[in-house]
């Protein structure tokens, strides 16, 4: 896995600075404006999103390292994906693009916490000496933060030639996904399927599972269906370039702890179009 763990970093960050490209000072603000939609998809994806993925693991009885790598998939926040998707099945953008850049940022903190929790509650030990809740923190914000502050002050600079681009920039950030995805089934491909298969079941189950509950959840407590759609595709679609990162900063070259989020990055992408095709029409 040298590959992928020498360009995992550069390919987030330059994820992450297409996301800043996207993002303007009022994309935080409209928080204060509409607080409630914001919370619910807040407190979807950052609260019941990993206790939905523990509870699967402890049901169906999951190996503890592909059950770390599950958490690690649902301790990442959205990704651009999600706004786009969210675009096309006519729901609030807005909202969407609010959730990913919040959740996003925060991520340094929750993604280190809950994946350092979640190894000692399955047992893992094989953990570098080296490696703490604060360097991997350090390690996001240098990855994930940085880059999106610096793409926001860019697009403060250059608004219009961002604003020009910005379709561009979206598609550049699938496709770098894409490149990244190609070179760690490439780099492991004799190991790669059979740990697909193996993580295939728990995470088109968590998939599914949260789509649909983040879904009602909407639907009881968010503003309307186009907040319904959103809510539950930011909690479906996770930055899996994110969590491979943290997999590999936390866990070195060993693939079966970034299988699970090779598996739902699979998944996420065809379930996410069916459900923009089932729902595209409800407004």
């Amino acid at each position: 896995m040298e590959i992928v763990t020498k360009i995992a970093p550069i390919i987030l960050a330059l994820i992450m600075l297409g996301l800043g490209l996207g993002l303007k000072i009022d994309d935080f603000t409209r928080i204060l404006k509409n607080p409630k939609d914001f919370f619910v998809g807040f407190f979807s994806q950052l609260i019941i999103l990993p206790l939905v993925a523990y509870l699967l693991i402890i049901i169906l009885k999951v190996p503890p390292e592909i059950a770390i790598g599950v958490m690690i998939i649902a301790a990442a926040p959205g990704g651009v994906t999600s706004n786009i998707l969210t675009k096309f099945a006519n729901g609030d953008v807005a909202l969407s693009i609010s959730l990913t850049a919040v959740i996003s940022l925060i991520s340094i903190i929750t993604v280190p916490l809950i994946i350092f929790t979640s190894a000692d509650l399955f047992g893992i030990t094989n953990i570098s000496q080296n490696i703490s809740m604060t360097g991997i923190a350090l390690k996001m914000f240098l990855v994930v933060t940085v880059p999106v502050i610096l793409g926001m002050i860019i697009r403060k600079f250059a608004e219009n030639f961002v604003n020009s681009k910005i379709q561009i920039f979206e598609k550049l950030n699938i496709i770098l996904f894409v490149i990244f995805f190609i070179a760690a089934f490439y780099e492991e491909k004799e190991s790669f399927i059979d740990f697909l298969i193996q993580a295939g079941f728990i995470t088109f189950i968590l998939n599914i599972t949260m789509m649909i509950v983040a879904y009602y959840l909407g639907k009881t407590f968010a503003s309307g269906i186009k907040q319904q759609k959103c809510i539950a595709l930011e909690c479906g679609l996770q930055n899996g370039t994110l969590a491979i990162f943290v997999s590999t900063q936390i866990f070195g070259t060993d693939i079966v702890y970034i299988t699970p989020t090779a598996a739902y990055a699979l998944i996420m992408y065809i379930t996410g179009f069916i459900f923009v095709f089932l729902l595209k029409n409800k407004i």
